[in-house]
């Protein structure tokens, strides 16, 4: 598996925020999401630093402790290459600091009150989009058991969802987890349907004829004033078929090849 830039530096920067920001520290304190301080409710945890909103982002860089880093780590390492060579750096990037943020904004009416840390939300965004793509991969789980990629996916969400609801093993922030999972899926699917329009308009420009910009009427009058005689004899059938297509029904009964096809013929000539 060959390394990629940004998977590296997020490595690195997890492994650096976790040796500098020892949990416990005040620098840890800093950096730690609490929902209610971002809105400044709580002045009782930093005095002197009611408002944080940038632990939106930086509570990703966190760890509680080294089986927390471990496992974090480990699911970038192996899903995030692959992952960052299919999208590219910046839609990467994208996925998964908005999984991260995702995953802190389902926290925040739930846990309003607690403090939380951990590449957790981001990660999942990142292994969703692993299974989004490659849905037929086997995971092999602790090196041992084959899953596909797509059911593991699917037992993250419906884990997050009970533990979240249930409340089990409540020292883990699973709320955040699912919302990493929704927010990493939202982009996906804006990313694909946004690919797509630019993919549509391109087609739409490629396909574009003069008749567009007219009234049916004006178009008849435009295909009417054809000079048949002027025409080879194929051209000169064609047009002759299209215009009896339109004669008996109308000018949206034509396709855009046909319509384009009606058009060069009104310019040749």
């Amino acid at each position: 598996m060959t390394m990629t830039p940004w998977v590296t530096r997020l490595l690195i920067a997890n492994v650096v925020f976790y040796f500098m920001a020892a949990p416990g520290s005040p620098l840890y304190h800093l950096l730690t999401f609490h929902p209610a301080a971002v809105f400044g409710v709580d002045r009782s945890y930093i005095p002197g630093i009611p408002f944080r909103p940038w632990t939106l982002v930086s509570y990703m860089f966190l760890h509680a402790g080294f089986r927390h880093i471990l496992f974090n780590m480990i699911g970038l390492f192996f899903f995030g290459p692959r992952l960052e060579t299919k999208l590219g750096a910046k839609s990467f990037l994208y996925l998964y600091f908005l999984s991260g943020i995702g995953g802190a904004v389902l926290s925040m009416p739930f846990m309003f009150n607690a403090r939380i840390v951990g590449a957790s939300g981001a990660v999942y965004g990142i292994m969703l989009g692993f299974a989004y793509f490659w849905p037929r991969e086997r995971i092999y789980i602790s090196g041992v058991l084959p899953v596909q990629a797509w059911l593991l996916a699917s037992f993250l969400v419906l884990s997050s969802l009970y533990s979240g609801i249930t409340g089990s093993n409540s020292g883990v922030a699973h709320l955040a987890h699912l919302g990493g999972l929704a927010a990493g899926f939202a982009y996906l699917k804006w990313s694909e349907w946004h690919t797509g329009k630019d993919r549509r308009g391109f087609h739409q420009q490629v396909r574009y004829t003069p008749s567009m910009d007219m009234s049916d009427k004006e178009t008849r009058h435009r295909w009417a004033a054809i000079k048949l005689a002027g025409l080879h004899e194929l051209n000169r059938g064609e047009v002759e078929e299209l215009l009896a297509k339109v004669e008996a029904s109308g000018v949206r009964s034509l396709s855009p090849d046909q319509r384009s096809f009606l058009d060069r013929m009104a310019g040749s000539v």
